[in-house]
C-alpha cells in the first residue's frame, strides 16, 4: 500500500499567511512540515542556485513544540544533501541577520505572538524573506514533494501511518556564532556608554530573546531588571496589549520607580514593546516613527492600516511613504522597488517589527541592512533617543502627532458575506457605492478618502478613519480606527461592530 493510503488522520495543509507558514501543532505532523521544508529545499535548488553541500542556517523558539518541528527539519535538510548550522533558540532576525551576511538560506521554526497551540515555519532566501512573488513556486515544490512522498511503498516510508518520523534526528550542537553577531550589531554601533546610568526593566515571559536582548542592553551601559520571566509559553502580541498586559506595565512602573522605560519583545523576539517610566505602552507604528527618525530616513514603507500619525509624520519630515497590504513580504517589495536616492530605506509595520532595507551609518559605523522585522533596532533607538535628547520616553513619544488607534473583531460571518468581502474588497467602484450607502447618515461627515490597498479605509471630513478587513483565512471582519482621542477612537471601533453597525451594514449590502 502507498503511504497516504495507510495514514490514519486526514492531513491539514500548511499554508503561507502574513508571514511564514502557520498551523496548529495537531495539524503540524512530522510529514507535514518535512514535505514543506523539502519543497522549500527544491525552489531553492530551482530558483535561489542552491546546490548539493551547501550550508542551512537553522533555528526556533522556545514553545514545546519547536524542538520536534526543528529536528523534523534537520531531518528535512539532511535528506536534501545539505549542511546545517543549527543557531540554538535565538530571536528570528538574528538567524536571519546571520544567514544574510554568509550569502545563504535559513529557517527558523516559531509561531510568533500566536497562542502554544500553533506553531510556525518562516524561510529565508539568500537575500532574505520568503515575498509573495515566491510563494507560488514554492507550493509547486511543495505539491511534487507530496505526491512523491504519499505515493512512496508505506512499508518503505520513513514516516509512520500517524505522521511521525520513524527516527528523529537529534538537534545538532548549537553554534553561537548568529547570536553572538546579532549582539555585536548593537554594541560595536551603539557603544557602551549608550545608556550609562538608565535602569530598564525587561519583562522576559517566554521571549526567544530574553536573555541575548538582556546582555545587550547591559553591554550598552544600562541596568537592567529581568522580571516575568515563564517556562509556559505566553502568547503576548504587540499589536493586541489587553488590560492584563496594561495592569502589569503600570504595576511594573511602580515597583520600579527608578526605570527609564519598561522593554520586551514577542516570542520570537522580531516585535518590540516600549513602556514608559509611567507604563503606558507605545504602539509600534509609531514607534517607527521614532527609529525612522534615528536613522534619518528619507523613505518609509508601512502597512495601511497604521496609525495615521505616520502619515502626519511624514509630512512634516519630508519623507516619502509608501503604503502597502499587511505583511512584512509587502513592506520588503516595497523597499526592494523604492528610489535608491532615498536611502536609507525604512519600513515597520503595525507590530513594530522594523525593517531596514539599505546599509545606513550610525555613530559613523556601518549598520548593515536587515530587511524583515526586527525588535532590538526600534526599543534601543527609543531609548537612546530620549537618553540623548536629555528627555523622558514618555516626552519623546509625546512629541508625535497625537493621534489614536482603536481596534475590534467580529466574528462568525457568513461564508457568502465574507467570501463576497474578500472578492470585491479591492474594487474601489464597488466599495465606493457601498461606503455611500453605509455611511450616508453618519455623524463622522462625508467620506473624504477611500482606500482599498487591504480591505476598505475610509478617511472621513471629520478626520477620524475607519478601515475594515476581511481575514484571508477566517470568518473575521478586523477594525481598526484612528481618531483624535483615545476614547473617540475605541467608540469608533465599537460602533463598527455593534449588532447593526458599520460592518454588519456593509456585509449586508454586499450581497
Amino acid at each position: 500500500m502507498k503511504l497516504h493510503e495507510t495514514l490514519s488522520y486526514k492531513p491539514a495543509e500548511l499554508a503561507f499567511g502574513t508571514s511564514g507558514l502557520r498551523g496548529l501543532v495537531t495539524d503540524m505532523t512530522d510529514l507535514e512540515c518535512y514535505i514543506n521544508a523539502r519543497g522549500f529545499v527544491e525552489y531553492l535548488k530551482a530558483h535561489d542556485n542552491l546546490q548539493d553541500g551547501e550550508t542551512v542556517y537553522l533555528a526556533g523558539d522556545l514553545r514545546d513544540s519547536s524542538p520536534r518541528i526543528t529536528a523534523v527539519m534537520v531531518a528535512a535538510l539532511q535528506d536534501s544533501n545539505l549542511q546545517i548550522v543549527y543557531c540554538g533558540k535565538i530571536p528570528t532576525p538574528a538567524v536571519a541577520f546571520y544567514a544574510l551576511q554568509n550569502n545563504a538560506p535559513c529557517i527558523m521554526v516559531t509561531g510568533s505572538h500566536i497562542p502554544a497551540d500553533r506553531n510556525g515555519i518562516k524561510f529565508y532566501k539568500r537575500e532574505g524573506e520568503v515575498l509573495k512573488a515566491d510563494e507560488a513556486d514554492i507550493k509547486a515544490a511543495v505539491a511534487q514533494v507530496r505526491q512523491e512522498l504519499y505515493d512512496q511503498a508505506a512499508d518503505e516510508s520513513a514516516f509512520t501511518s500517524s505522521g511521525s518520523l520513524n527516527e528523529l534526528p537529534e538537534l545538532p550542537a548549537v553554534d553561537d556564532a548568529a547570536a553572538e553577531v546579532y549582539a555585536k550589531r548593537y554594541i560595536d554601533t551603539f557603544g557602551a556608554d549608550a545608556l550609562a546610568g538608565k535602569q530598564i526593566v525587561f519583562y522576559q515571559h517566554s521571549a526567544v530573546g530574553r536573555d541575548l536582548l538582556v546582555e545587550i542592553l547591559e553591554a550598552l551601559g544600562a541596568e537592567v531588571k529581568p522580571v516575568g520571566r515563564s517556562d509556559t509559553f505566553i502568547p503576548i502580541d504587540s499589536e493586541n496589549v489587553g488590560d492584563n498586559e496594561k495592569a502589569y506595565f503600570a504595576e511594573l512602573s511602580r515597583e520600579y520607580p527608578n526605570c527609564f522605560a519598561i522593554v520586551s519583545t514577542d516570542g520570537d523576539s522580531d516585535r518590540p514593546f516600549v513602556i514608559d517610566a509611567t507604563g503606558t505602552f507605545h504602539r509600534g507604528d509609531v514607534l517607527g516613527c521614532i527609529t525612522a527618525e534615528f536613522l534619518g530616513a528619507k523613505f518609509v514603507a508601512i502597512p495601511v492600516s497604521c496609525n495615521d500619525a505616520v502619515d502626519e509624520y511624514c509630512q512634516q519630515k519630508g519623507i516619502t511613504k509608501v503604503g502597502t497590504k499587511i505583511g512584512s513580504p509587502y513592506v520588503v517589495s516595497a523597499m526592494q522597488t523604492a528610489d535608491k536616492n532615498l536611502e536609507p530605506l525604512t519600513g515597520w509595520e503595525v507590530n513594530g517589527g522594523f525593517l531596514l532595507g539599505s546599509d545606513t551609518k550610525i555613530n559613523g559605523v556601518l549598520y548593515k541592512a536587515l530587511p524583515t522585522r526586527d525588535a532590538a533596532l526600534p526599543i534601543i533607538a527609543a531609548l537612546v533617543s530620549a537618553s540623548d535628547q536629555k528627555t523622558t520616553v514618555a516626552e519623546l513619544f509625546a512629541r508625535l502627532p497625537r493621534r489614536f488607534t482603536g481596534g475590534a473583531l467580529i466574528d462568525d460571518v457568513p461564508d457568502a458575506q465574507i467570501e463576497y468581502f474578500r472578492a470585491h474588497a479591492s474594487d474601489l467602484p464597488t466599495m465606493e457605492r457601498l461606503a455611500k450607502v453605509v455611511f450616508k447618515d453618519s455623524p463622522l461627515g462625508d467620506v473624504k478618502k477611500l482606500d482599498v490597498t487591504d480591505g476598505l479605509r475610509l478617511i472621513f471630513a471629520s478626520g477620524d478613519v475607519i478601515h475594515l478587513r476581511p481575514s484571508g483565512n477566517a470568518p473575521q471582519v478586523r477594525v481598526y480606527s484612528n481618531a483624535s482621542t483615545q476614547q473617540q477612537a475605541d467608540d469608533l471601533a465599537a460602533a463598527a461592530v455593534a449588532p447593526n453597525g458599520y460592518i454588519e451594514q456593509l456585509l449586508q449590502a454586499l450581497v
